[in-house]
Formats: C-alpha cells, structure tokens, sequence
C-alpha cells in the first residue's frame, strides 16, 4: 500500500503568494509604526540592509533544498549538516517562530478589530483562529487559494497606496500635517532624528517585518515541481518585498511626517485618515485585519507542518505525523492552534506590551533559524564542492557573505540588550534553546536505554 503523504496541490502562484502572504502582514501594517518612532526615516535603510541580508540566506536555503531530492524541512538540512542534535533544536525553534509569529498577528486582529469596536481584544482573536483552523483541516489546495486571495489583497492595497502617494506629491495636496512633498524625508530632523542609536534599536521590528521570506522552503514538499518553482519565488519574493516595503514607507513618510505617526497604531489607516478620507481608512483597517489574518493562516499552515515533520522524524510524538482523510495533518495543527491561542490570553492580561514580547521572541528565533541556514551552507560548500559545483542555483558571493550576514546578525542581537522593550524577551528566550538541549538529552539517553533492552 502506497504511503500516505503530504499532497503536491501547489502551484507557483500559490507558492509566491503565501511566502508574500507570511511576509507582508503586521511586521508592516502595524510594526513599521513602533520602527518609525524609533528610527525616523532611516527606517528605509534598515529595510532595505535586512532584506538585502534576507536574500542572501534565502538563496543559500534554495541551493541546499535543490541539492537534495529528500529535503522537505529546514530539519532534513540542519541533520545533514550540523547533526541530529542541531536538527532537534532548529525543528523545534522553527515551530516556536512561527508560533510566536502567528501569535503577534493575532494579538493584531484584537487591535483592529477595536478602530470599530470597543470590545476586549481576545475575543476577535479567538474567534478568528477558529476560523482559520477549520479552513486549514481542509484540502492544501483550499489552504493555498485562500492564501492567494488574502495576499493579492495586500498586495493591490500598497500599490494603491503608492499609487495615490505619487499622485498627492505631483498635485501638492495639502493634508491636516502640510503639504506632500518629499522633503518630509528629511525636514523633521534629518534621516537620523534619534541618531545612530534609534537607527540600530529599529532593526528588532525590522527584522519581525521579514520573518517568514523562508516559508518556501517549508511548503516544498508540497509543491508540484519543486526544481522550476522554489528558485522561482527565491529569485522574485525578496524583490518584491523589498519594493513593497519600501515603496510603502517612502510614500508614508512624504505623506506624513515621522513625527504624526504613532508607534502603537497602523501608520496605514493613520495616513488615509489624514488625508482626509475616513471611508477609505476604514477600509484600509479591513485590509490591514485581513493581512493580519493571512499571516496568522500563514503560521498555522507551517506550524502544523513542520508538527508534522518532527513527528516524521521522531523528535515528536508520531501522533503528529498522523494525516486525515484530506491528506492535512490535523493533530499537528490542533495542536499549534491551542498554542497560538495563548497570545489571546496575553492581550488580555498585557494588552500594552504583548506585541512587543511574541515580536521580540519570534525576531530572535528567527536570527536562530536564519543563521542555521548559513552555517548549513558553509558546511554543504565545504564538504561538498562537487555538488556545489553542479549546482544550477548557487548562491552567490559565498562564503564571505554568509560571514558577513551572520555578524549583523550578531549586532542585531546585542543592539536588543539596550532596549528595555525588547531585553527581557531577550533574556529570557535562552531558556528555551537550554531546555531543548536537556530534552534532547533525555529522549537520546531513553532510545539508547531502549535499544539496549532490545538487544
């Protein structure tokens, strides 16, 4: 009998859009504010430095994927490349990114829902988790449409609003905060209003703004031709990201200065509201809660695959590797969402600084997985130069710019220990990598007691 497995429903546009889906969500709508206030203008370059790094890992993670038929997560690499041990920790700490990540977003439902209802922040978040849960029990291909259908949607949303930002600057429309024009760049204080210091504090919320870039690699093994489709949206979504961010935030800030932007509301709606269209900032409120949604539905889709996986590969219960009749692996995901659900709890007992700790935590374990994939990479060229060599997607400028990426890492990571928003989450997230090391231990130290009594 045929073996049971993840089904290859699909396409390329799906594959495109749910990596961009994943990516264009909060990190944008709402925790570009907190970035602004933190960096002024500047903020563009710090977009534009990490995801130039973010292009360089994800090309690195497409050569290993290709170099491989077998590779279905980032834990077939780590394995390979780094050990069993590493694997353990890296499938584990991926499953903790994006738990936290999906718990961010829906912590920014909560909040957008409350531009139209004054009601406690939990309750829509609840509510839309479970909705995203029954439409992920279904087929992946239903996943992936409404994926598509979600992201198109944001996607439409920032060209419009570029495309209105242009038009405002050629007509010189005045708004309630001056005129558009592009001097509002620089006429508030200058690119670095808050200096060197507030330009490095950014990169915490910049980085949250990218998680995500690698969901690719994850739905690999659901796409229908992988060798065509993954360097595709390798080569296209980090361009495209980096357009919209930072087309995005140029418009924003010609339109309204740094200074009228709030750090804990969505410069989007704050934008259309002041230009004096309250029917289109709500509108746009209902674009930003549904790429709010769309991230979370991006979320639950990894967690309950890279679940899946780990059950696979015996670092979970197999129970998680168990799939239903549509071919989606349901325990995994029940399991993530009732996980997930716990940011709900956490806007209600800290609604002003729940964001801040999921972000925080979810940036950091993502500079993990990141860096896991570029020291895979180092290892694959070095002990594999003949496949490097072959290979028809090489990442370019290795090894120097592996080092080179890995080090801002590093800075971005010490750069956190000097805001009190982002030092505890900081603190504290060494925790997790220690307790996974003992757990791996243990279950090691169980399978060779096992082993022994068989023998």
């Amino acid at each position: 009998m045929e073996q049971q497995g993840l089904k290859r429903d699909l396409s390329n546009r799906h594959v495109q859009l749910i990596a961009i889906g994943g990516t264009i969500g909060t990190g944008l709508f709402l925790g570009s504010g907190k970035a602004i206030q933190l960096a002024g203008p500047s903020i563009i370059f710090a977009y534009l430095l990490v995801g130039i790094a973010i292009f360089f890992v994800m090309r690195a993670l497409g050569e290993l994927l290709l170099s491989k038929a077998g590779y279905q997560s980032l834990t077939d690499i780590a394995e390979d490349y780094l050990g069993p041990r590493a694997a353990f920790v890296t499938g584990w700490t991926y499953w903790f990114c994006w738990i936290m990540t999906a718990m961010a977003d829906i912590i920014a439902v909560g909040l957008y829902v409350k531009y139209w209802f004054d009601i406690p922040q939990w309750i829509p978040a609840v509510l839309a988790l479970l909705i995203l849960l029954g439409f992920n029990l279904l087929t992946v291909k239903l996943f992936g449409e409404l994926e598509f259908w979600f992201a198109l949607i944001k996607v439409v949303t920032i060209l419009a609003l570029i495309g209105v930002g242009i038009v405002l600057l050629i007509i010189g429309f005045k708004t309630d905060a001056g005129p558009v024009t592009v001097s509002n760049l620089w006429s508030h204080g200058g690119w670095m209003p808050n200096g060197i210091t507030g330009f490095l504090l950014s990169f915490q919320m910049v980085v949250f703004a990218y998680v995500g870039v690698e969901l690719v690699g994850v739905s690999a093994a659901e796409t229908a031709d992988p060798k065509k489709n993954i360097p595709s949206a390798i080569n296209k979504i980090p361009l495209r990201i980096l357009f919209f961010y930072v087309g995005a935030l140029l418009v924003l800030l010609m339109i309204n200065p740094w200074t009228g932007l709030s750090a804990t509301e969505s410069p989007f709606v704050k934008t259309f509201s002041l230009i004096g269209i309250p029917l289109a900032a709500g509108i746009i409120n209902f674009v930003v809660l549904t790429s709010a949604a769309s991230a979370c539905n991006s979320g639950m889709f990894s967690t309950s695959r890279i679940l899946y996986n780990l059950g696979n590969q015996q670092q979970a219960s197999n129970k998680f590797s168990k799939l239903n009749k549509n071919h989606v692996p349901a325990n995994a995901l029940f399991v993530s969402t009732i996980v997930v659900s716990v940011g709900a709890l956490l806007s209600k007992l800290l609604p002003g600084q729940a964001f801040s700790i999921v972000t925080t935590i979810s940036a950091i374990c993502f500079i993990w997985v990141w860096g896991v994939i570029l020291v895979c990479h180092l290892r694959y060229k070095k002990q594999n130069p003949e496949l490097h060599a072959a290979s028809t997607f090489k990442a370019p400028l290795t090894p120097f710019v592996n080092y080179l990426v890995l080090g801002l890492f590093a800075v971005i990571l010490v750069v956190m220990l000097f805001a009190d928003d982002t030092r505890p989450a900081l603190l504290l997230t060494p925790v997790w990598f220690l307790g996974l090391f003992g757990l791996y231990h243990l279950r090691k130290k169980k399978q060779q007691a096992v082993d022994q009594k068989s023998a």
